[in-house]
């Protein structure tokens, strides 16, 4: 995964009046963790960083006070209706050293026919992997599953040098048969009747 590159300024006001500021001056707050160091607290221009954190897991180079570091993003926190960002807390990695991430999960294939329903037990897959090498994502071939079937993090093909960070029998995906209409809308059309006579 290729860094991306933005540049950052080093905040030295803090609380809620501070990152109010920051936004309306369209710059995000956040914070750098890692390496036992002092947090460091930096802002971050929201429209570069929004576009950056499409990718997920981003490998970032932020830039500020003459210094270079190599982080990730940790958390992201989201204004609920609008959607932009709020605050990010950031990891500070090494080239080569390992993180615990979470990939998005892809599938491809049909399932077998019989209208049967996919359900994710895990929306994401936990591993591990070198902070400079972090896949976007895994792909699972979920081709002529039936009701009953599953797929399991050991099932999954990684890429050289990703390893699970969750048992190897977790249940990532399964097949479960469709539910009957029927049943639902009698239950709808009783709780009606009940209704109607209260």
């Amino acid at each position: 995964m290729a860094e991306v590159k933005l540049a950052a300024q080093v905040r030295t006001d803090f609380g809620k009046g501070a990152a109010r500021r920051a936004r309306r001056a369209d710059l995000v707050p956040a914070v750098i963790y890692g390496h036992g160091a002092e947090p460091q607290h930096v802002a971050i221009n929201n429209h570069a960083l929004m576009m950056a954190l499409k990718t997920p897991n981003a490998l970032l180079r932020l830039e500020f006070d003459g210094k270079s570091e190599l982080v990730i993003p940790k958390a992201v926190q989201r204004e609920a209706i609008r959607g932009f960002l709020v605050h990010a807390d950031f990891l500070a990695v090494k080239k080569g050293e390992k993180v615990n991430v979470e990939l998005p999960i892809h599938t491809e294939g049909e399932l077998a026919p019989g209208g049967n329903l996919l359900e994710y037990s895990l929306n994401t897959l936990p591993v591990e992997a070198e902070a400079t090498h972090i896949p976007e994502s895994v792909t699972v071939s979920i081709a002529g599953l039936d009701a009953g079937q599953s797929v399991q993090a050991k099932d999954i093909a990684l890429p050289a040098g990703v390893s699970l960070a969750v048992e190897d029998d977790a249940v990532v995906l399964q097949v479960v048969a469709a539910q009957a209409e029927a049943p639902a809308e009698e239950a709808a059309e009783g709780e009606g009747a009940e209704g109607a006579e209260a």
